[in-house]
């Protein structure tokens, strides 16, 4: 019974999170996208976008193809609520990748697909399998091979909106050992700037996942501080289309 109260406290508190979170990115964003008929919107990312899918035939609006998390509830939104703009929605987020290794695979899995809306949420792997010894890229690094991929796209497809997501850590995670957030911080510095430089929207989720985590314990939005949980998904879904549909 308490962890059943607890858990529809967190789902409750949804719309108040968003309400702390979001009030200067929406005054600056508010307007700024607006769906058309037909528009193809692709997610793209590491394994918080990924989330199990299928990819073997990784087709469009196809629930198989989107795995378990915040892609799928955010498609499956955008679909239910705009059916008569007849949306093409992808997810190409692949487990473990980092920035160098989205742009291997852009032409295919962006370019060819010529979204009018990118999402993208790329950065904790940059920073963690460095920490793990497994990598040996630095924060300049991450920013040089974004800004650069961002810098291809906007040359391939001027007219694309482009949303540039948060990455994000939440405290007391699992993963998320001494002194992860200090230094993830410079990661999530350099995201912002290229959003900025670039002038894509922008969806803040570490600035939401430290709000939701004054409203439910850690463990109920991520077990290991990285990948969320259902509620967590839910929860980047519902901020995702705030900031890009409001």
């Amino acid at each position: 019974m308490r962890r059943s109260a607890v858990q529809v406290a967190g789902v409750a508190s949804i719309p108040v999170i968003l309400s702390a979170a979001l009030p200067v990115e929406r005054k600056k964003q508010s307007g700024r996208q607006r769906l058309k008929e037909k528009s193809v919107i692709l997610f793209q990312g590491d394994s918080i976008t990924d989330a199990g899918r299928e990819k073997k035939e990784q087709k469009p609006n196809r629930a198989a193809s989107f795995g378990g998390g915040y892609a799928l509830m955010t498609a499956a939104a955008l679909l239910a609520d705009l059916p008569e703009k007849d949306l093409t929605i992808y997810n190409r987020g692949i487990s473990g990748n980092k920035v160098f290794q989205l742009a291997g695979r852009w032409q295919e899995d962006c370019l060819d697909l010529k979204p009018d809306l990118l999402s993208i949420l790329i950065g904790v792997n940059d920073y963690w399998h460095k920490r793990n010894g497994n990598y040996d890229g630095t924060v300049d690094v991450y920013e040089n091979d974004y800004r650069a991929l961002l810098k291809r796209t906007r040359e391939a497809l001027p007219a694309t909106t482009l949303v540039v997501c948060e990455p994000f850590a939440v405290n007391s995670g699992s993963a998320i050992g001494e002194g992860w957030q200090a230094e993830f911080e410079a990661y999530r510095r350099a995201a912002k700037a290229l959003s900025e430089e670039f002038d894509t929207l922008y969806v803040p989720y570490h600035t939401i996942f430290r709000e939701a985590s004054k409203h439910a314990p850690v463990g109920y939005w991520s077990h290991d501080g990285v990948h969320p949980s259902m509620a967590g998904a839910q929860l980047m879904a519902k901020a995702w289309m705030e900031v890009v549909c409001s």
